[in-house]
């Protein structure tokens, strides 16, 4: 055997197959795809890109809650029915996340990318000019079902274009687009859509789209799929050691978070305090931001005491808002200890999950897409239950305890979920 074909041996069992199969790939710089930042570089511009469209999808689910009297007198519906503006695009990710992730998770990244953002530029361009209520709800569903998509790939391509030691910092930055989205992109589009017409709103949306769109294709780099031999069936996804622990976690803490997140006017209200829903919301918005810096910078050299430290940060803030409830400066440090706490969290627990899952992190991403959604749900049915018959004061004390369970089981899962 020659030297050469010594060298391409060793180069075709990097990916575990066998040097004849190399041929099977259409792309025959495979091997040279596969490596991470190319250089040794951070890939900011990629990573942020990613944001810009975890921007766009927290800000289209989000934003037609604050335009729902807009929204009804637009298509001549109540706002009981605009309300499923929201409900019609969490279950279009719930149905079609873990599906639409399965079917992908062995194709290219890139191309799977930028058909998910086209797929949700149609849908939000039809709800923009959709003059039917039907038609605009299966538009919402199927915007939520190419956000699924989306969102069950970002944290593996985030990861597989950066270097293996700056995973967790990539996911941070990558996430960044979920507390700008509620800090910034929610508000805005209300303006936007309460100024002049809510169709405003997701027309702007459409556009910054399609930015995103060209972006994607000019600077970010593409990545190989999941290979045959790793996938792992759905159901055995979560039977992989730390994958249903971290999704223990992620349902515990965001039900809490999303109970008083959701009804915090009644808290405000009950509480007495001169701090609106509008201000308190910028303000959590503005200390998720700070929340994700902190994550970026300390993610990779300590995941568990992160954890640990933003479940302990949520207990102390709902101690605060329940204790300190009374004075001004005291709601407002808690709402700023809360979105500290918040503003980290996906990408915790995303490098979480990713590390546990190994080369089914697409599907187990996917999963924890799942379960934030089905949390936010679950939360808005558990408060109104809640607020009927008690007053707004003692959400924090629900939140509290939510996160003291989420706490426990991140204890407990300190060998498989997060590891020392």
């Amino acid at each position: 055997m020659t030297r050469a074909d010594l060298e391409t041996s060793a180069a075709a069992s990097i990916d575990g197959l066998p040097p004849d199969n190399l041929g099977i790939f259409p792309d025959t710089s495979l091997l040279e795809s596969v490596k991470p930042a190319p250089g040794g570089r951070f890939p900011w511009a990629s990573l942020l890109i990613m944001a810009l469209m975890g921007f766009l999808l927290i800000a289209s689910e989000t934003m037609p809650a604050g335009l729902l009297p807009q929204i009804a007198a637009g298509l001549s519906v109540n706002e009981a029915t605009a309300g499923q503006f929201v409900s019609a695009y969490a279950l279009g990710t719930i149905v079609a996340a873990m599906p639409a992730i399965a079917m992908t998770r062995g194709m290219r990244r890139k191309p799977v990318f930028i058909v998910g953002i086209l797929g949700f530029l149609a849908a939000n361009l039809v709800t923009a000019f959709s003059a039917d209520i039907v038609l605009s709800l299966g538009a919402r569903v199927l915007a939520g079902a190419f956000s699924g998509l989306l969102w069950g790939m970002l944290a593996g391509y985030a990861r597989r274009i950066t270097a293996p030691e700056h995973a967790g910092r990539a996911l941070a930055v990558a996430s960044l687009g979920t507390p700008v989205g509620l800090a910034a992109g929610t508000p805005f589009g209300s303006w936007l859509g309460t100024t002049f017409d809510w169709r405003w709103s997701f027309g702007v949306l459409s556009i910054l789209t399609v930015l995103t769109v060209l972006l994607t294709l000019f600077l970010v780099p593409d990545a190989p799929g999941q290979r045959a031999g790793t996938r792992v069936p759905l159901v055995r996804v979560l039977g992989i050691p730390g994958v249903a622990v971290v999704l223990a976690v992620i349902v515990s803490w965001m039900l809490g978070h999303n109970i008083l997140y959701t009804y915090i006017g009644s808290y405000l209200r009950t509480a007495n305090r001169p701090v609106t829903v509008d201000i308190a919301l910028v303000i959590f918005g503005a200390a998720a931001i700070g929340g994700i810096v902190i994550t970026g910078a300390v993610i990779d050299k300590g995941l568990r005491r992160l954890i640990l430290l933003s479940l302990g940060s949520f207990i102390a803030a709902s101690v605060i808002f329940v204790a300190g409830n009374a004075s001004v400066v005291a709601v407002v440090g808690a709402i700023v200890l809360w979105g500290l706490a918040f503003g980290g969290a996906a990408a915790q627990l995303q490098t979480a999950i990713s590390a546990a899952s190994g080369e089914n992190a697409d599907v187990a991403n996917s999963m924890l897409g799942v379960a934030f959604n089905l949390a936010i749900f679950a939360a808005g049915v558990a408060g109104a239950v809640v607020i009927s018959n008690f007053d707004g004061l003692i959400l924090p004390s629900v939140m509290a305890a939510l996160a003291g369970v989420a706490l426990a089981i991140a204890v407990a899962g300190r060998r498989t979920a997060f590891p020392r």
